[in-house]
């Protein structure tokens, strides 16, 4: 056959979250660590709210940025809590979940050439959309700096052709959140430079141990700043499809037109359900939260026992542990403990090339599960680290 397909489509791998939860059936019984979808159900007041709306033929289109309804109730949450103030007629769109949101953001501000600064390891899904458009990645490695992004580093990346810097914060996969004095000193550095910044804050209502910080607090960078939310992570409304971007309205009058000849409209009754998200059901994070905050320090402890370095998470749901003491690559770190122990965790490269060395572990699970997945995996690791002791080593260069 002669005709072709776009090249860069052909180089778009399938997700390597997805290469390792793909193999799960294969393994009854096996406790699946992978995929970052909360255990929780959705609040009964959601679920009432999208009934009515099915009940009443509310399921046509919306408008395409959204129910005017619902970007009103998400300015109105998001600007009490973190302190800035979005116009819901010309700078907020509801999207089709957080991604739709990245992907009408990316294919609007990029052009073939362009450069996007990635703190790195991070999520998987940036860098295809990046590459789809004809754009580079250009990465900043955050693993000498705990994680967090710094300043300066990222600084000496920035280039003429430096069109957009993306954060996720949290992080996934570390967990990590960026601190107060770091937001501080990155949003001192970016004012300097003509760049835009789209930062993913899909855990915002998913942290521990300190206030979530948004980039929406500080005035120099609004004219070209991108603020992605949703409901996926926050309600556990993963397949309800709802992401909510924030922008400036000389930009989003753009947005809103690639958006809607992505997916028209996010679904029409899962908008509705989504009002009642972020007014009669509010606080439904903070339960999740003490569940969240109780796994996470048990995954610790028992990653402690185990001797696996790790940079402790103070969002999200994910711990990262370091594996580098094996003479395996992440990915058969990954597959073997699948194999033999029946543990599904995600290998580090699925998170770009720096995520070498390190595995994700979603404590989205129960306790019963990670309390089992736990057991599992000690003995895997010890059964590994008696293999390495058995290697030969090297022999010496003359």
């Amino acid at each position: 056959m002669t005709i072709s397909i776009n090249p860069l489509a052909q180089a778009t791998g399938l997700s390597g979250i997805r290469e390792i939860s793909n193999r799960i059936p294969d393994f009854p019984g096996a406790v699946n660590l992978t995929v970052g979808q909360p255990d929780f159900a959705v609040p009964d007041g959601v679920k009432a709210a999208a009934e009515r709306a099915i009940r009443s033929d509310q399921t046509g289109y919306s408008h395409n940025a959204g129910l005017p309804e619902l970007r009103k109730a998400a300015a109105d949450f998001y600007g009490h809590k973190y302190r800035f103030r979005y116009d819901p007629a010309t700078e907020t769109v509801v999207t089709a979940g957080a991604s739709g949101g990245m992907d009408a953001v990316l294919r609007t501000l990029l052009e073939p050439g362009d450069e996007v600064i990635l703190p790195v390891p991070i999520f998987a899904g940036y860098e295809p959309l990046i590459k789809l458009t004809g754009a580079t990645p250009v990465y900043l490695d955050t693993r000498p700096t705990g994680f967090i992004p710094d300043a300066r580093r990222l600084e000496a990346l920035i280039t003429p052709r430096t069109k957009v810097v993306i954060f996720n914060n949290p992080s996934n996969p570390t967990g990590v959140t960026i601190p107060e004095r770091e937001m501080d000193r990155l949003a001192d550095m970016l004012a300097k430079h003509d760049v835009f910044i789209l930062s993913d804050d899909i855990y915002s209502e998913n942290t521990f141990d300190a206030p979530h910080v948004s980039f929406g607090r500080y005035p120099a960078l609004r004219d070209r700043l991108f603020l992605i939310h949703g409901l996926s992570k926050s309600h556990a409304m993963t397949g309800w499809r709802i992401g909510i971007l924030f922008g400036p309205a000389p930009y989003m009058k753009y947005i809103v037109r690639i958006h809607a000849y992505n997916t028209i409209c996010a679904p029409t009754p899962s908008q509705y359900a989504a009002i009642e998200a972020y007014t009669g059901s509010a606080d439904a994070p903070k339960v999740m939260n003490r569940h969240y905050t109780e796994r996470r320090d048990f995954i610790l402890g028992e990653l402690a026992k185990m001797k696996l370095p790790v940079v402790k998470p103070d969002g999200a749901f994910y711990v990262f542990p370091e594996i580098t003491e094996f003479p395996v690559s992440s990915k058969t770190f990954a597959l073997r403990m699948l194999e033999e122990a029946g543990v599904a965790a995600v290998h580090g490269t699925a998170f770009t090339r720096y995520g070498e060395g390190y595995i994700r572990i979603s404590y989205a699970k129960s306790m019963q599960d990670l309390t089992t997945a736990m057991n599992r995996m000690s003995r895997f690791i010890t059964q590994l680290r008696g293999e390495t002791r058995q290697i030969p080593p090297a022999p010496k260069q003359l």
